[in-house]
């Protein structure tokens, strides 16, 4: 049995398991949480050590497992690694892991939020480890769905039931696009198979009719699109994750949130790779609305979450901008973002938590001072603004620099990304520092002078989000050797679709002059 399919399964068979234990078993309950979490991402590190891309096992995965099940259909299990998600699965499992030991602020129906939480956690596992459309589209509505119950139940402030219904509208409809997308890419295709592998094998001698790939290619785009918070379909995001148990955040934000962008990566640009080049401009330009007018609403915000919730949906931008770029820098780029960000969205929404749980409150103008009580959080809080500035030292600089050198050798996106880095050093850069000067430095109210910092065992999913976060920014190398290789794959099929695009081009100029 693959080592993936351990990774995926913990979380979901301690879920399962919590259905019998007894809910006034508080205790062993949080305890049989935390172990399944833990074990889970011990087995990623371990994968992510032993992965070597110049070693696959099959089709150039690692660590592969396939089972038949639905074979006329061409649906199986099948669970393998490669440079693009071999990152993303120890970044989620990671995430996974803090998220359950920051679960302590949740005080009821603890049984059923922590089986949800470990439901959400398997199932998006699950989703990056799956070479199967079929079950890599499943295990993402497995994983979605507790989301929109824990913000229901568990969700904090006047606006919760709005922001249920607002993000299950926008994440619903999303998902229902891009499952009309992938219907339609297997009926297109010929291959009567959903094995992705098999898939691309196939689109490499069989390319899908050019009117086909531009049918699909919009779908999967604004499909995953929604999912993914991209402008202007982004306003459930900030909303939805300011009344978010910190938990809850912490997974969609820095993993489930993900998927979208891992599903363009993976299916789009290899199997529809000439649509996706003649969209290279719309989506570059709809990711500097990422990055500007998000960015924007960020600064005017006064409430903590809200801004970091606007922050988390902005930075999606650049890793758009890296697809969009459609070269092997770009798009390595991207993979870097997704997982950097990961990490950062966690630890941010994670130090929120405990600011609220601690002060009753996240409105920034009823903070301040909190450096001087909570040397440690504030502190990290500090460096997880550092991080998202973009700042040297850390995962985001590494991913945000690659994106910006992949997409200015791109001369039509030249304007993009003088747009782009303008939003990120000048934007990006007040609003964090507003938010860091106004909540940690000044005056420190009375109402928060019998505040605590975290003790020895809280401070554990802090600095473990913090210490990935500074690992990956100082040694990329440990990221950036594993995800060139299959990154470049793809830019190899996006090459192949180029003479086509152009063939296209030439015809309808032709057809123009006469």
């Amino acid at each position: 049995m693959s080592i993936l399919t351990y990774i995926a399964g913990w979380p979901l068979v301690a879920a399962l398991l919590l259905v019998f234990v007894p809910r006034n078993y508080r205790v062993i309950i949080r305890a049989i949480a935390v172990l399944a979490t833990f074990i889970s991402a011990v087995l990623a590190v371990k994968m992510f050590c032993q992965f070597n891309s110049a070693l696959p096992d099959a089709d150039g995965y690692r660590f592969v497992q396939q089972i038949p099940w639905v074979e006329s259909l061409g649906i199986s299990y099948h669970v393998g690694v490669d440079g693009l998600n071999v990152g993303l699965i120890l970044m989620g499992a990671i995430v996974a892991f803090a998220a359950t030991l920051c679960s302590w602020e949740i005080q009821k129906r603890e049984k059923e939020f922590y089986i949800l939480l470990l439901v959400m956690s398997g199932g998006i596992l699950g989703a990056f480890a799956s070479l199967d459309l079929f079950f890599f589209y499943f295990l993402h509505e497995l994983a979605l769905v507790p989301t929109f119950i824990m913000i229901g139940v568990w969700g904090r402030g006047e606006r919760k039931n709005y922001a249920t219904f607002q993000i299950t509208l926008y994440l619903s409809l999303g998902a229902l696009i891009a499952l009309i997308g992938i219907i339609a890419l297997y009926l297109q295709s010929g291959a009567n198979t959903f094995d992705i592998p098999k898939l691309i094998e196939y689109a490499k001698a069989n390319p899908l009719a050019t009117n086909a790939q531009h049918f699909i290619f919009p779908l999967l785009l604004f499909g995953f699109g929604i999912l993914v918070s991209l402008w202007p379909f982004h306003s459930w995001a900030p909303l939805g994750y300011g009344v978010a148990p910190s938990p809850t955040a912490m997974v969609h934000a820095g993993v489930l949130k993900k998927f979208g962008l891992y599903g363009l990566i993976r299916i789009a640009l290899p199997l529809l790779p000439a649509a996706a080049q003649s969209w290279t401009q719309i989506i570059a330009w709809l990711a500097v609305g990422n990055i500007l007018y998000v960015g924007w609403v960020a600064m005017r915000q006064k409430d903590l979450n809200l801004l970091i919730g606007n922050s988390s949906v902005a930075h999606m931008g650049f890793i758009f901008l890296g697809i969009a770029s459609l070269n092997l820098i770009g798009i390595s780029g991207a993979v870097f973002i997704m997982i950097a960000h990961g990490f950062l969205a966690a630890l941010t929404f994670a130090l929120n938590g405990y600011i609220y749980q601690k002060a009753g409150t996240l409105e920034i103008s009823e903070l301040g001072g909190l450096c001087r009580k909570l040397p440690f959080i504030g502190t990290a809080l500090l460096m997880a603004g550092m991080a998202g500035c973009g700042l040297p030292g850390f995962a985001n600089f590494v991913g945000e620099v690659t994106v910006f050198f992949g997409a200015w050798s791109q001369p039509a996106l030249h304007l993009v990304v003088v747009f782009a880095v303008w939003g990120a050093l000048v934007i990006g850069g007040v609003y964090m520092t507003r938010a860091i000067r106004n909540v940690l430095h000044g005056p420190l109210p009375e109402k928060f002078a019998a505040l605590q910092d975290a003790n020895t065992w809280r401070k554990i999913p802090y600095a473990l989000l913090l210490a990935s976060l500074l690992v990956f920014g100082i040694w990329p190398r440990l990221l950036t050797e594993k995800i060139n290789p299959d990154a470049g794959k793809i830019v190899a099929q996006l090459e192949l679709a180029k003479p086509a695009v152009a063939s296209v081009a030439q015809t309808k100029n032709f057809e123009v002059r006469n």
